[in-house]
């Protein structure tokens, strides 16, 4: 059995004395682990940094073998995420939410690409935090928790949204709330895909999907802690936006 692809590199963990088992996100083949020979040494270390674009080859005898990786590096980004402080704490963000949340050898191409295209934002700090909201939009559509905010979920109409349901993310208007508003998560005009998005909207929508990804996607696969990462991150954004 053998296969090539070009993936982008999760995680990696020394194996044995000179080898590593690397887990890498492919448009085709999902999240996927095999062991690099000789993946400790000078020459191939360097290579297995997270975030960075692999070309790879995988070789088992079986499918259901963890089997092997031949890698060659297709572009680094560790250069421009160690230069910027909220770049890196972004990167480990995306690389520990697809380690922690994507189902093995399952492919989701759609993900993929927007993961590739947001990574390569990584040396834009004013565009990254717009592009990762979005980015975990997917992420939630893609694991199966949507975000429907079109219309309020009480009254059917589309005025005057606020609310996101924590229950049903679905949306909810200011009147429909009343008075259950301080126990409804905030809906930005920015988690619509409308206005400017400024830092503070941001935030609040951070809030939201942060939310779903604990409460509904964490719970989900066994009250696993989400990646701690992810908070890093977040936080990271709101220092920088209090400057």
């Amino acid at each position: 059995m053998e296969w090539r692809d070009q993936g982008i590199l999760l995680t990696t963990r020394r194996h044995g004395e000179t080898s590593a088992i690397i887990e890498v996100f492919t448009p085709s083949h999902g999240r996927h682990a095999g062991v690099v020979r000789g993946g400790t040494s000078r020459k191939i270390a360097p290579i297995l940094q997270p975030g960075a674009q692999l070309d790879v080859l995988w070789r088992a005898r079986l499918e259901d073998h963890i089997g092997s990786f031949q890698v060659e590096p297709v572009r680094s980004r560790a250069a421009v995420a160690m230069g910027n402080r909220l770049a890196l704490a972004g990167l480990n963000a995306v690389t520990g939410l697809l380690a922690f949340c994507l189902p093995e050898r399952e492919a989701h191409p759609a993900l993929y690409t927007q993961t590739e295209q947001l990574l390569d934002l990584l040396d834009q700090p004013e565009l990254w935090p717009l592009a990762y909201l979005r980015w975990e939009i997917r992420l939630l559509n893609e694991m199966g928790y949507a975000l429907a905010l079109e219309t309020c979920a009480v009254t059917g109409t589309r005025d005057d949204l606020a609310y996101v349901s924590p229950k049903s993310g679905r949306a909810v208007s200011r009147r429909a709330a009343g008075d259950w508003a301080d126990r409804l998560l905030p809906l930005p005009a920015i988690l619509r895909g409308e206005g400017s998005a400024p830092d503070g909207e941001i935030a609040q929508a951070f809030i939201t999907t942060g939310y779903f990804l604990t409460h509904h996607l964490a719970k989900d696969l066994g009250q696993k802690p989400l990646p701690e990462a992810r908070s890093r991150f977040v936080e990271a954004f709101i220092r920088r936006s209090a400057k």
